[in-house]
């Protein structure tokens, strides 16, 4: 159950289409080249990405979509940040992102990060799952929405 839900930076954000992104830990060297190349078109079209950038490959698509002028959305899994990274700062100034934290938690817990996958997906118009198997944390939720029109492939 989502405790609080807090925001920090541009809130009209939600008010736009948006693709979340969601990627297993172990992801194969050729998907990660398909992600990456992803992510640049994503980034030139200016798209709206949300996710919570947690994984490696999750993170190194943050750091492309940064470089961008594309609409951002980072959804933590704990409580807001005291202390805001120094590379999200410029995209917070320039009003193209959107910081949410679903829960009050001082970490981040299994149960905590399925609950901001399960608000992301809720947000989402598409959702992007990538390198999923029955053995990933991702793969209760993917098969939940299998059957959901919102699902997209690379």
């Amino acid at each position: 159950m989502i405790v609080t839900t807090e925001y920090l930076g541009n809130q009209e954000l939600l008010k736009l289409q948006k693709t979340a992104f969601f990627a297993s830990s172990n992801i194969a060297t050729e998907t990660v080249l398909q992600v990456y190349d992803w992510a640049t078109e994503m980034r030139s079209r200016g798209d709206c990405v949300i996710s919570g950038f947690n994984s490696k490959l999750e993170q190194d698509v943050l750091h492309f979509l940064l470089k961008g002028d594309q609409p951002i959305i980072l959804v933590l899994a704990r409580r807001m940040y005291k202390v805001i990274p120094k590379e999200l700062h410029e995209a917070l100034i320039q009003k193209r992102l959107l910081i949410v934290s679903v829960s009050n938690a001082v970490r981040q817990s299994k149960n905590t990060a399925m609950m901001r996958n399960r608000w992301i997906c809720e947000m989402a118009n598409r959702i992007l799952f990538i390198g999923v198997t029955e053995q990933s944390s991702l793969y209760a939720l993917k098969d939940a929405l299998n059957n959901k029109q919102k699902m997209i492939t690379l």
